[in-house]
């Protein structure tokens, strides 16, 4: 089973059989608007918590999406580079943007839960 946690700064990471996969929330993409480009990481790429994992740009602003915990890119959504509106239409489907494998699992118990969030953002 999937089990969905939250950052602060609008990312989603959804952890099932030790492969995360990582992308923006709904509100994150309806603040900003139509997305017209996705930069994503290279497999293989190490991050930290909270490095700059994706730049996304829509029509408003361009937007930095940080890593929720440590981990290895394993994967990145390479749809998005033709269609980067995907995040738009399915942020929490076919628009997520990496998957990576974690390097220390218990980073996970210091995001939200989707009650937290949602109170979060109202």
């Amino acid at each position: 089973m999937a089990t969905t946690y939250f950052t602060e700064d609008h990312e989603w990471i959804r952890v099932e059989d030790g492969v995360a996969t990582v992308g923006i929330t709904d509100y994150a993409q309806e603040q900003l608007g139509d997305l017209v480009f996705v930069e994503l990481p290279e497999a293989g790429k190490t991050l930290a918590k909270g490095d700059t994992a994706v730049v996304v740009e829509s029509v408003k602003a361009a937007s930095d999406v940080y890593a929720p915990a440590d981990g290895e890119v394993t994967v990145v959504n390479e749809a998005l580079a033709g269609d980067p509106s995907l995040v738009n239409s399915s942020p929490a489907g076919d628009g997520w943007l990496w998957k990576m494998s974690l390097a220390d699992a218990s980073q996970l118990d210091g995001l939200m839960d989707e009650a937290a969030y949602k109170a979060h953002v109202s």
